[in-house]
């Protein structure tokens, strides 16, 4: 199942379709596993906040992109407060994904509004915009890695890069850097969501893209360098509606649509084993992960809901599986 431009900012989200695992697989139920720590395992987000992705750093902080007008949250994780610290541009505008770096900067990938927005973890101040791609290209999901950090467009065979200096300072708008996805890649047409979810490969050489057009839904190892795509194979394990996926050490969480999969990598990320299909009453429609600690925190996106201003929106906690 493919999932149009249109459903995209329709839906809220490049969610549908079945998920498919391999034979074999270990399930289990989150509910089952012991609770650890006085934390809050639900963390409610205001009315309406339609979350597209989620990102935890090192402090007790979770932060979530807003589909509806581009807004970011942060909410604490030990009292469940939260707070909207940034408003986004309104009606019409979007952010979708959100990746946090060791110093305190929020990245946040402005879907068709073609931008990428760095803003201040702590106070919400916008401290650089970039205009990126072409006139069709929908900036969807990011990861930071300690060189840059990295995004994909979802409806081009394109990732953007933004290079930090020696320093860790941001590039200039001239700096930015467009890779050519090759090799294997296979890109739907263009009113179709190909690429979503992308995080480091284990040895932070590399990058795992999910193309949910190829193959049923299919993870890639790109070679930052020069757009080369393999895919990765993973058995009978299809990806058809991953979103934020995120590594933890030589595990890939790729939450789908009703659950939640486990994927033990290699260290250079060109094979994977899928280990744990996991899922909880408690999941509406995850679209993404973070870790903190001994626990991983995914957002509901709720889809196929239609977004209000009075819809309900959470994101759930579970001791890491993995």
């Amino acid at each position: 199942m493919t999932t149009t431009r249109r459903g995209f900012l329709g839906l809220g989200a490049a969610l549908g379709g079945a998920v498919v695992l391999g034979a074999g697989q270990g399930t289990a139920r989150a509910a089952d596993v012991r609770s650890r720590g006085a934390w809050p395992t639900t963390l409610n987000l205001p009315d309406g906040f339609h979350p597209a992705d989620i990102t935890i750093g090192r402090q007790p902080y979770a932060y979530f992109a807003s589909l509806l007008g581009g807004a970011v949250c942060r909410v604490s994780l030990a009292s469940g407060q939260n707070e909207v610290i940034y408003p986004g541009l309104g009606d019409g505008y979007m952010a979708i994904g959100i990746q946090v770096d060791d110093r305190g900067r929020l990245f946040v990938a402005g879907g068709w509004g073609r931008t990428i927005t760095v803003i201040d973890a702590a106070s919400g101040a916008v401290l650089k915009t970039y205009e990126v791609g072409i006139p069709h290209s929908c900036v969807n999901h990011v990861t930071v890695t300690p060189e840059g950090a990295w995004f994909t467009d979802a409806c081009n065979g394109l990732l953007f890069g933004l290079p930090f200096g020696p320093d860790g300072s941001l590039p200039g708008q001239d700096e930015v850097v467009t890779l050519n996805l090759s090799g294997e890649w296979v890109q739907g047409p263009q009113d179709v969501i190909t690429s979503a979810g992308v995080a480091p490969t284990p040895d932070g050489r590399g990058l795992l893209v999910v193309n949910q057009f190829t193959g049923g839904g299919t993870l890639f190892r790109i070679d930052r360098t020069t757009g080369s795509a393999r895919r990765v194979p993973l058995g009978d394990l299809k990806l058809p509606t991953a979103n934020g996926i995120t590594l933890h050490g030589r595990t890939l969480y790729t939450p789908q649509q009703t659950d939640l999969t486990a994927v033990r990598l290699d260290r250079t990320g060109h094979n994977g084993t899928p280990v744990l299909r996991l899922t909880d009453p408690r999941f509406d429609t995850p679209c993404a992960a973070a870790v903190y600690g001994e626990r991983l925190y995914l957002a509901n996106s709720r889809f196929p809901l239609p977004p209000t201003p009075t819809t309900k929106y959470n994101a759930v906690s579970i001791p890491l599986p993995v």
